[in-house]
């Protein structure tokens, strides 16, 4: 019996969405930012608990969360309608634009990712954040980021310091379009290293690198380094996973444990989660300003036992180099994981069936004793197991 199914077999099964079962309705609703971070030398505050918007269609989710005290918003012209969303709540509510911190990126408008490339010219940077800028019926971006370094396809490491980019961002700047620059990364291709590189580089004011407590061995040390520097510093997948939640009916909601681990660094200003309803958002924002603790790190150690199995570490990579068919694993595995976790079953469909090679690949491995990837990885997963069921799921079936 795996872990999980033993976790399941003692009546620790999961719920519906993050929360937990016997969650009061009424705390989570009434819920608000209680702890605001600085972004190192940028000045921004914001909340600790802050809106991935790769799911959003609602204005009126917005207005929530503007409520609460939520005031960073990290969207991109690739997240479906989460810009002409976003645009729609400040056309109708004007005011509040002065009490939000907005995030875009250098991509185009279409599917997901369509990451700009390091030779692109200056010319197309300026024009898609001035198409953010039109959708958001906004002037100016608080943030701009060069998102997804370390992905092992298209070039994109080398768009860490293309000159293009750069230029482009110094004109975005000087014309009051784009206040500070990010990079962010889920790897899983040297993500660590190239976030120091970043930190060390001087161009960026803020870096955004994937962190959980399933520990990365080098990603305090980049985080501690951002803080010496005065660069600011915004956690993502946070949830390691987001795989079922209510592993203890009694204990810490799994996503509120996941969140103080992340924030009890003084380096990290805060974090962004994806937020798709108004459950979500309440229940998130629970969390916000409340300390870690021993039952805090109860719950993580039990998400850890059911899950440690099975979780791809992002920002690992180390199978990368070993597959005789060049498959990107960890990004297979990460479209996974936005479609049974995540519940994007679009988005991730459609960014799998844009990969080549992908997990359709692994066939020929299928009988092997062992397989390249199983053996290079160092958590022990069940590499091809996890690929074949990667591909059933994500697989456009004719």
């Amino acid at each position: 019996m795996k872990r999980r199914d033993f976790f399941k077999s003692a009546g620790l099964t999961a719920v519906a969405g993050l929360g937990f079962p016997g969650e009061s309705v009424s705390r989570a609703q009434s819920a608000s930012i209680k702890k605001y971070g600085v972004l190192g030398g940028t000045g921004l505050k914001i909340g600790d608990i802050s809106f991935g918007c790769g799911d959003l269609s609602s204005p009126s989710l917005v207005a929530r969360a503007v409520d609460m005290g939520v005031n960073y918003f990290d969207t991109a012209p690739d997240y479906g309608p989460s810009e002409m969303t976003l645009g729609k709540f400040i056309k109708q509510s004007p005011g509040m634009r002065g009490k939000m911190h907005i995030a875009s990126k250098f991509c185009a408008k279409g599917g997901y990712p369509s990451h700009l490339r390091a030779n692109d010219p200056q010319s197309e940077y300026i024009s898609v954040v001035e198409g953010s800028l039109k959708r958001m019926n906004t002037d100016y971006l608080d943030v701009v980021f060069v998102h997804a370094m370390g992905e092992k396809s298209r070039g994109y490491e080398e768009r860490l310091f293309s000159e293009n980019m750069l230029n482009a961002f110094e004109k975005l700047k000087k014309a009051g379009k784009a206040r500070f620059l990010a990079v962010s990364s889920h790897g899983p291709n040297r993500m660590e290293e190239l976030m120091m590189k970043a930190v060390k580089s001087g161009h960026y004011d803020i870096i955004q690198p994937a962190h959980n407590f399933m520990k990365f061995p080098n990603t305090p040390e980049v985080i501690k380094e951002a803080g010496k520097r005065n660069v600011g510093v915004i956690a993502m997948k946070t949830l390691a996973g987001a795989k079922e939640m209510g592993l203890d009916p009694k204990g810490e909601p799994f996503a509120h444990a996941a969140f103080k681990w992340v924030l009890k660094n003084p380096n990290i200003a805060g974090l962004i989660v994806t937020i798709s309803n108004a459950r979500d958002l309440a229940h998130y924002v629970e969390a916000s300003g409340q300390p870690y603790n021993k039952k805090s790190q109860r719950t993580l150690d039990r998400y850890k036992l059911a899950y440690s199995e099975e979780y791809c570490r992002t920002g690992c990579g180390e199978c990368l180099s070993a597959c005789p068919d060049n498959v990107n694993v960890a990004s297979v595995l990460r479209q996974e994981m936005y479609f049974s976790d995540y519940h994007q079953e679009k988005r991730a469909m459609e960014s799998y069936c844009a990969m080549a090679p992908n997990a359709s690949n692994c066939s020929a491995c299928a009988g092997a004793v062992g397989a390249p990837c199983e053996a290079a990885c160092p958590y022990g997963l069940p590499i091809r197991k996890l690929m074949e069921k990667a591909n059933e799921l994500l697989s456009f079936q004719t």
